[in-house]
């Protein structure tokens, strides 16, 4: 759930075509390329949800929300987005922003939605894994069950356990990618469980649509990383 405080924000769709973004927005999970680019000063206030944490806010299906930026009001109504919105803006600071938010949230949980607990384990086992761990290794080799955690990963997290798992190796790989820019790629790749560095960069590739170096290169990918990365 993101605030645009400052400037307006571009996301490129094809070359050189973008679309404003929405100045309150829901942004889903994201498996593909997704490119940001600022207008000028940028601001904003953004809480980060678990992957199943969103579900029990959402009015649509969760899957509806994956790759693109959905606006509040369309989720909410204009009356309460709007309400909402406005007192972000005049917060006199993050810690009423904070505030506001919990009890915009905390309402809302009174029609919470119950979580699977097969899914709320396989979640943190990918977690604690860094992605690497094989759906048949947290279901302990009981391919039977797959397609009933498929389904309900669809339900509440909005993409399958396996891209889940790639996305949380991807921002494991990408943090140390930001973080320690001297590192070869393939240490990282290694660190990162793949196969092999060729793995990684074709990996990279499909998420962020550039390789490591070019994407190290970019200043323009600054504010995009925000998107890719776990904390």
């Amino acid at each position: 759930m993101i605030f645009i405080l400052g400037e307006d924000v571009k996301r490129y769709t094809a070359g050189d075509e973008f679309i404003i973004q929405p100045r309150a927005m829901i942004l889903g999970q994201i498996t593909e390329p997704f490119f940001v680019e600022p207008t000028g000063y940028v601001n904003s206030f953004a809480i980060r949800f678990y992957p199943y944490g969103f579900v029990s806010f959402a009015p649509v299906p969760i899957k509806d929300l994956a790759n693109k930026e959905t606006p509040i009001h369309s989720l909410f109504g204009n009356t309460i987005s709007g309400n909402l919105e406005q007192k972000i803006v005049l917060a006199k600071d993050t810690k009423e922003r904070i505030e506001i938010i919990e009890t915009f949230l905390l309402d809302k949980l009174k029609n919470k939605s119950t979580i699977d607990n097969i899914v709320k384990t396989a979640i943190d086992t990918i977690f604690s894994t860094g992605g690497s761990v094989s759906i048949n290794a947290i279901l302990k080799n009981d391919v039977s069950k797959r397609r009933q955690l498929e389904r309900k990963f669809m339900k509440q997290i909005g993409i399958s356990p396996k891209q889940l798992g790639k996305v949380i190796r991807m921002q494991t790989a990408l943090q140390m990618l930001l973080d320690q820019k001297s590192e070869s790629f393939t240490a990282i790749a290694y660190e990162s469980e793949y196969y092999d560095q060729a793995h990684f960069i074709k990996d990279f590739k499909e998420f962020t649509g550039t390789t490591p170096k070019e994407f190290l290169e970019d200043d323009k990918m600054t504010l995009s990383s925000l998107f890719y990365r776990k904390n």
